[in-house]
């Protein structure tokens, strides 16, 4: 890890199928929380159409394939990777929840230090959400 990578968040994980709720600073976007009472951290959760485990390998395959992450923990239906930044090295924890029943794949993306990010974690999510839409269709 880098420079400024922080110590490992201990709230991460699945909680009664919930992920971690959003940090106060605006580096960081959740998919499970009310749009209206927080659009600051809200973004919408990964939507696929046919196979659940289809689409749970097809993100998997994306973010295998993206700069600078470690994949930390992967389940049947969680995935936790790091994200580190190519020059300082900080480092974003993001994690996907695959809620089948819903048709959805459930994300959470934070920075672990600071209070801006430029919209990095966003964008990232944004860009996986693209990448995953193309293996669905």
């Amino acid at each position: 890890m880098g420079l400024f990578s922080g110590p490992r968040p201990d709230n991460l994980g699945l909680r009664d199928g919930r992920l971690a709720p959003p940090k106060p600073t605006p580096n960081n976007v959740n998919s499970q929380i009310d749009r209206n009472a927080d659009p600051v951290h809200y973004i919408e959760p990964l939507r696929y159409s046919g196979d659940a485990g289809q689409a749970w390998a097809a993100l998997r395959r994306i973010v295998d394939r993206m700069k600078r992450v470690t994949v930390v923990k992967s389940e049947p239906n969680y995935l936790y990777a790091e994200f580190s930044s190519k020059r300082l090295g900080f480092v974003d924890d993001t994690e996907f929840y695959l809620e089948e029943k819903a048709g959805v794949i459930h994300v959470r993306s934070a920075s672990r230090l600071g209070n801006g990010d430029h919209g990095v974690n966003r964008s990232r999510i944004e860009y996986i959400r693209a990448k995953l839409a193309r293996a669905n269709s």
